[in-house]
């Protein structure tokens, strides 16, 4: 059987539907009633959509209790919903601005497991001029000094490639349209972040926040500018 571009395009082209997987690109686990909130609609339809999207194989749900958690279904669903933000951001239609227009976001935020944003792009060119990563054949591969750079950093690669994910990937970025970083190695960057209490996602939206400390060492880390 031939996939059915049609169909995954009707599924994700539904205004309320393309606002319940944007929501879900925060990599949280939310209810049916946050997503009719975030869709602005009533929580009936939402429940409505939320089986198309099942059904389609977008989503997945979690039961806990007496609840239903429904998250993205992989990180190539969530590359998916990134592609298609990019792609409608630069139509006719679209503001000139790309992307978010909230700073904070637009500052740095999750893109379902890794970072995104001006951050998370002025931290990809840093570490490709620092040759940490090369670019061949439009495929992004680690080298031996980046892999020691990460080993002393305290990333396993042993549990890294133990996924059926990519080591590292680039991601076009929806506001900077400029590469930032995926794979399970960016992952590992957003979440040592949060680990050492250098940054946190925000409960109500994608938006990372650094404290100050925190975003001084992440820069020194990496060897970033001041972040702002």
């Amino acid at each position: 059987m031939e996939p059915n571009i049609a169909y995954m395009a009707s599924l994700i082209g539904d205004e309320a539907r393309s606002k319940m997987l944007t929501a879900l690109m925060s990599g949280k686990a939310l209810t049916a009633t946050e997503l009719s909130l975030e869709a602005g609609i009533t929580p009936q339809t939402a429940s409505s959509h939320l089986n198309k999207l099942l059904d389609g194989e977008l989503i997945v749900v979690r039961k806990q209790g007496r609840h239903k958690y429904f998250q993205l279904r992989n990180a190539e669903i969530a590359e998916l919903i990134e592609h298609m933000l990019n792609i409608s951001a630069g139509t006719s239609c679209a503001q000139v601005s790309t992307g978010p227009q909230d700073d904070r976001l637009r500052k740095a935020r999750v893109c379902y497991d890794h970072l995104a944003g001006e951050l998370a792009v002025q931290l990809f060119d840093a570490l490709l001029d620092k040759a940490y990563f090369i670019e061949h054949d439009n495929e992004l591969m680690l080298t031996d000094s980046g892999r020691s750079f990460f080993k002393n950093l305290g990333a396993d690669f042993e549990l890294l490639n133990n996924t059926r994910r990519p080591l590292c990937k680039a991601c076009l970025d929806w506001s900077e349209r400029r590469s930032h970083l995926a794979g399970s190695l960016g992952k590992w960057i957003l979440h040592d972040a949060i680990s050492r209490a250098w940054a946190k996602q925000d409960m109500d939206s994608r938006a990372i926040r650094f404290t100050s400390k925190g975003a001084l060492a992440f820069a020194r880390q990496y060897g970033l500018a001041a972040m702002g």
